[in-house]
């Protein structure tokens, strides 16, 4: 028998702010459902979400964008990458979107673009799920983010880049792995291939981060349920730094998963499903 049309996902695009933005839309099996909106780390795209998308269809709409020069939205010019801008196309697609009561699952750069927006109160926001990222950054992180952004970044196939991806974390299940690696690259006009994102953001200083003292005083103000995920093995969000967050957002927990590090939604793919599905009731 041939799948529901009407629960296919399909894959759009939305002119915001002068951009073209790409959204992947999985419609709910369940009637008249909330909306769920998935935003992807530095570096990452909407693909990234496939697996936990599909398992939350059940009880939402799930919208996976991609954010301002990643995957296949578009690029910004000098100066368009600022935690400002993303929180601004956030709020844009939103209403694009004409969003009520949605929830907002951020990871990494996502989750600090989704706390800022979360801290000027919009309306339309439920709850929200940050992961694996606060108002500061373990220097072990920046050390390793700093690291592959410098790393070559073409290559001769898909199993190059891949191998090279698998190098850099093996957590994660091999197969879902390859999916997400695959969905990240585009080819070159010589033919070989490279990342799935603007080579503008690999030059240092390119992504404006906000100074970490403004983060935690806009945080303060989210008003929303707000749970923070942390993977045990990150080397980017701190205990420290975690518990700080769950005493300065006033409606926060947080949940540490044991098997993860930074990339919690794919290192421990079901854990991470079973905390965000007990705190997101739909």
């Amino acid at each position: 028998m041939a799948p529901d049309a009407a629960n296919v996902v399909s894959d759009e695009l939305v002119e915001i702010r002068g951009l073209r933005f790409h959204y992947r839309d999985w419609p709910s099996k369940r009637a008249g459902a909330p909306s769920l909106v998935l935003l992807h780390g530095f570096t990452g795209h909407a693909r990234s979400w496939d697996p936990f998308a599909e398992a939350m269809t059940d009880r939402y709409r799930v919208l996976s964008l991609d954010l301002r020069g990643h995957g296949e939205t578009g690029w910004a010019g000098p100066g368009g990458y600022n935690i400002d801008a993303f929180v601004a196309d956030i709020d844009c697609f939103a209403q694009a979107m004409k969003l009520e009561s949605f929830s907002l699952v951020a990871l990494s750069m996502g989750g600090l673009a989704a706390m800022v927006y979360a801290g000027q109160r919009p309306a339309a926001l439920a709850s929200c799920v940050l992961i694996d990222f606060g108002p500061e950054i373990d220097l072990a992180g920046i050390g390793r983010i700093q690291s592959n952004v410098h790393a070559p970044d073409t290559f001769a196939t898909r199993d190059e880049a891949f191998a090279v991806a698998r190098a850099d974390s093996d957590r994660q299940p091999e197969a879902a792995h390859r999916l997400r690696s695959d969905a990240g690259l585009m080819r070159t006009e010589d033919g070989q291939w490279t990342y799935r994102y603007d080579r503008a953001l690999r030059v240092p200083g390119e992504l404006n981060l906000p100074n970490p003292e403004t983060i935690w005083q806009t945080i303060s103000h989210i008003e929303v349920p707000t749970l923070i995920v942390r993977g045990a093995l990150s080397d980017i969000l701190s205990p420290k730094v975690a518990q700080r967050m769950v005493e300065t957002i006033p409606d926060a927990r947080l949940e540490t998963v044991a098997a993860a590090g930074h990339g919690v939604p794919y290192d421990a793919a079901e854990d991470f499903l079973a905390v965000t599905r007990n705190f997101l009731k739909g």
